[in-house]
């Protein structure tokens, strides 16, 4: 079923989005233009070198993405996603994704999506494009 109206709680965003679910991940903390989402790498995360799959990761930035470009009330859907992975992340690593809204339009909006480890080491960043579709 596709939803019309904009989420205006980021946890049910959260909540309703399947692979969120799936994956484990947590919304941390989200305030208007920015958001903070964690999980936990699990064995079925991991790729056939033993490393945390790119896809995984690629998902967990995606949610931060949508719930940062969301979290102003305007229903934000992707337009395009370029991300660079910098450092493998292992099985049992809790990876946070910090997503921020870097420049907002009345019809676009440009985020970037920095993904750390539990040791604060960049694991990946992402930069979203997302089309705002006011009503």
């Amino acid at each position: 079923m596709y939803r019309e109206e904009p989420y205006t709680d980021m946890k049910e965003l959260v909540k309703n989005d399947m692979m969120a679910q799936k994956y484990g991940m947590e919304l941390v903390e989200s305030r208007p233009g920015s958001c903070r989402v964690s999980m936990k790498v699990r064995r079925d995360m991991l790729n056939a070198y033993g490393a945390t799959h790119g896809a995984v990761i690629y998902a967990l930035t995606d949610v931060a993405f949508a719930v940062t470009c969301n979290s102003g009330g305007v229903k934000s859907v992707a337009l395009a996603m370029n991300i660079n992975y910098r450092r493998p992340a292992q099985k049992g690593e809790v990876l946070t994704a910090e997503g921020s809204e870097e420049s907002a339009g009345k019809t676009t909006a440009l985020c970037r999506i920095k993904v750390t480890n539990g040791e604060g080491k960049l694991v990946a960043v992402a930069d979203g494009l997302a089309f705002r579709q006011r009503q």
